[in-house]
């Protein structure tokens, strides 16, 4: 791991929340088997691997039953850690999915102290994150969803979650925290379904919030390919409606549980064409790694982990680099831009709807046409093997 193009620097921005390198390999089936990683060692491990930030839920950072004295104690030490190791914390979130009091849902949940205390909870948290100077504020709705329908019609669900996005987002304003939000969707898990499955259902209820502007999103590799979608599909809408405020990156087998895989482990060529994009179109945001380390390591395992996600985001954004300068490569694109057009679509008038209306198109020869896709994807594939 010593070539030099594949060392990370600030300008790569990559992060790594808490609860990333700090999973200790619980499963469902199985306890930990790591020790407890403090928060102040997690920084420390953060820049031995490079990485330019930190995230962090507020119970990654504070207990959730610490005191006002324990909390500011533990505040105090992180900052120290991070000053001292050059580690910045640009995202904060809150979690709303362990504790008990959000079985049936945090902001969704049918008692409206639950939703109070979600609220409280949040607001916190956002206190926290501000005391760090961090500007994103991610929000996962991990328990927003049901396992029967019979427990609340879903449009009502949809109504308390605006309704406390807005109040969080006028909580912003009055505190000037100038913070962006973004949403998180995913299709289950925990919950059998949860009301805002994808990136797209995200994007649909940002317009209806009172300051979409303050609101994007932030798509994950992971829950994506969970329902068969495209992420880079997803983040493309994202970016062209100007709402791609944060992104979590990782790996995951279509089909499977939430597995958080080591960024590109899994699905190289899927990883390819998602840094490809956030490389072309020039996204200045922080690039998340959420994702663990196998149930079979240590924390030198974990280094590994972290170091392998890191790498593999350069030596993918090198051959995208690459593509873009094959020449042969830049031929077929010639070729296709020929029939393209400059890419701005038709502008309605009557005078073109006249053209348009009276205009004769080769239909036949459009079709017979081949497009030479097939020679595209495997010079694609011939990069990514080290074949060209």
């Amino acid at each position: 791991m010593a070539n030099d193009n594949f060392t990370p620097g600030p300008e790569h921005k990559f992060t790594f929340g808490l609860w990333t390198v700090g999973n200790r390999g619980r499963d469902p089936f199985g306890d930990a088997v790591r020790p407890t990683l403090r928060p102040v060692e997690a920084v420390q491990m953060l820049a031995e691997v490079g990485a330019y930030g930190v995230n962090f839920h507020d119970n990654d950072l504070v207990p959730i039953d610490a005191t006002a004295h324990e909390r500011d104690r533990i505040v105090s030490q992180f900052r120290q850690a991070c000053e001292q190791h050059g580690i910045v914390v640009p995202m904060a979130t809150v979690n709303l999915f362990y504790d008990a009091v959000f079985r049936d849902g945090a902001f969704t949940a049918n008692d409206k102290s639950v939703r109070a205390y979600a609220l409280q909870k949040t607001m916190r948290a956002m206190d926290l994150g501000a005391e760090f100077g961090a500007k994103i504020f991610v929000l996962w709705g991990g328990r927003e969803g049901a396992e029967t329908d019979a427990c609340r019609r879903p449009d009502e669900a949809v109504k308390r979650l605006r309704e406390a996005i807005n109040y969080l987002c006028e909580y912003s304003l009055d505190q000037k925290y100038d913070y962006k939000f973004a949403l998180e969707a995913k299709p289950n898990e925990p919950r059998a379904d949860i009301y805002m499955p994808t990136t797209g259902a995200y994007l649909g209820l940002i317009a209806t919030l009172d300051h979409p502007e303050m609101v994007g999103v932030n798509p994950e590799v992971a829950h994506e390919h969970m329902a068969g979608l495209n992420m880079t599909h997803a983040v493309a809408q994202a970016w062209e409606a100007g709402k791609l405020f944060h992104i979590d990156l990782n790996d995951q087998v279509p089909g499977r549980y939430d597995q958080d895989l080591r960024f590109g482990s899994a699905n190289p060529k899927a990883a390819f064409w998602l840094v490809k994009f956030l490389e072309d179109v020039g996204y200045a945001g922080p690039r998340a790694f959420d994702a663990h380390a196998y149930r079979t390591e240590d924390y030198e395992g974990v280094k590994e982990f972290a170091r392998g996600c890191i790498r593999t985001y350069l030596i993918l954004k090198e051959k995208g680099a690459q593509w873009n300068a094959d020449p042969e490569i830049k031929a077929l694109l010639a070729e296709i831009a020929k029939t393209s057009g400059d890419g701005s679509g038709a502008k309605f008038s009557r005078q073109s709807a006249t053209e348009l209306l009276s205009s004769d198109f080769d239909r036949a020869g459009s079709a017979a046409r081949g497009l030479k896709y097939e020679r595209l994807d495997q010079l694609t594939i011939d990069i990514l093997l080290g074949a060209r």
